[in-house]
């Protein structure tokens, strides 16, 4: 299913994205030194295992990015204008090597844009979920989407 036009979005519409990702070692790795996170709870193993966890958590970060681009083929997918924000986000539980993420959403406001004829906003709930069901992040977004083209 390609992204959705502004006016294929209703309030309370749900979707369980088909697509789902198992979170891999070397994901964890590259992100953390991409983004210059030396935290040694997501890059020392050794450090880590001294913790309550005993391994290395996911930079909560890459989760955030990973929820959210999991919902993209079913929402946005080429009808995104622009990303206008990120609301309340929290991680309930921690994300491991070796997790599948999967991903619902729910859109909970549409308002046409007052400023962008032919668009609108939207705000959208996601959950991510890992293979155990445990909900390890709850965000939401806000996105100019594109409206139907004419004819």
């Amino acid at each position: 299913m390609a992204g959705l036009w502004f006016e294929e979005f209703e309030v309370g519409r749900r979707f369980r994205h088909e697509v789902r990702r198992t979170v891999l070692e070397s994901d964890n790795m590259l992100f953390s030194a991409l983004t210059y996170n030396p935290a040694a709870l997501h890059i020392d193993h050794a450090y880590a295992a001294t913790t309550e966890w005993g391994r290395p958590l996911v930079n909560s970060l890459f989760t955030l990015g990973l929820v959210i681009g999991l919902s993209v083929q079913d929402t946005t997918f080429g009808t995104l204008v622009a990303q206008l924000g990120i609301g309340e986000t929290v991680f309930p539980k921690p994300v491991f090597a070796g997790d599948t993420i999967r991903v619902e959403t729910e859109v909970t406001a549409v308002r046409p844009s007052a400023s962008r004829p032919g668009q609108g906003v939207v705000t959208m709930a996601h959950h991510g979920l890992n293979q155990r069901d445990e909900v390890v992040c709850r965000t939401t977004r806000t996105a100019l989407m594109l409206g139907r083209p004419a004819g």
